[in-house]
């Protein structure tokens, strides 16, 4: 790889201030995830306006949507069912507009956690506002309680035959769990690729695309521990490359 594919991973608004100012970034372990495969990270603020999202699109060799707070139910026709956590419709139109034209241009696209479920929203797909209340299972999705964002949660049950399984090798990974929303209605053309002991939608793919992947879980925060999880950044960054 001779030279290095920038991936424009959208910033976000978090929930910390200074001096009144709301901050506005990345949780570093996306960022080392994509160096470590031999990508270049390019952060990219909310608040650009439309006007500047077709420049920096054209300026990526891949877009990589990080995980956060709920999508507005609005945008998959529902009205709001559960308490809804850090709703921004800004940045929900900015990753729906990334993914629709990444997914018109053939861009490379790794959709990570509320990632997932944007790409699915994008699509026409709905989600479940709450697993805990709207999904009861004997699998806990929702373990932002415990210690450590690497704690395997359950496993997910890959499709060997899908661009997630030929990226990953396995047909079965343990997977961290640190949401409370997930995908309910398919959206148009996806096809579901990884599934929980529960039957949850944990891993999604666009089909005729180079590489168009959801998951569900943080393999982040996974990498520094498992060859597996790097092999889903390094299969993004080496389509990048080839743009």
């Amino acid at each position: 790889m001779n030279k290095k594919p920038i991936i424009a991973c959208v910033a976000y608004r978090m929930n910390m201030s200074v001096n009144n100012q709301i901050a506005m970034g990345l949780l570093s372990a996306y960022i080392q995830a994509i160096i470590n495969a031999g990508g270049i990270p390019l952060m990219v603020p909310l608040g650009l306006g439309s006007d500047a999202w077709p420049q920096i699109f054209e300026a990526a060799d891949g877009i990589m949507l990080p995980g956060g707070g709920d999508i507005d139910p609005a945008l998959y026709d529902k009205p709001i069912e559960t308490e809804l956590r850090g709703v921004d419709r800004e940045r929900d139109e900015f990753e729906i507009w990334l993914v629709n034209e990444s997914i018109a241009q053939k861009k490379p696209l790794l959709a990570i956690c509320r990632g997932h479920q944007v790409l699915n929203t994008a699509l026409g797909g709905t989600l479940w506002q709450d697993v805990t209340s709207q999904r009861p299972s004997q699998i806990i999705h929702d373990t932002r309680g415990k210690p450590s964002r690497s704690h395997l949660a359950h496993i997910a049950i890959i499709e060997p035959n899908s661009q997630l399984g030929r990226c990953l090798g396995e047909r079965e990974v343990g997977v961290n769990s640190i949401h409370h929303q997930a995908i309910q209605r398919l959206g148009k053309g996806l096809r579901i690729t990884a599934v929980s002991p529960d039957n949850s939608i944990e891993a999604i793919e666009l089909a005729d695309h180079p590489f168009a992947i959801g998951v569900q879980w943080h393999p982040e925060w996974l990498v520094q521990d498992s060859v597996v999880h790097r092999r889903l950044f390094a299969s993004f960054v080496e389509a990048a490359a080839m743009k």
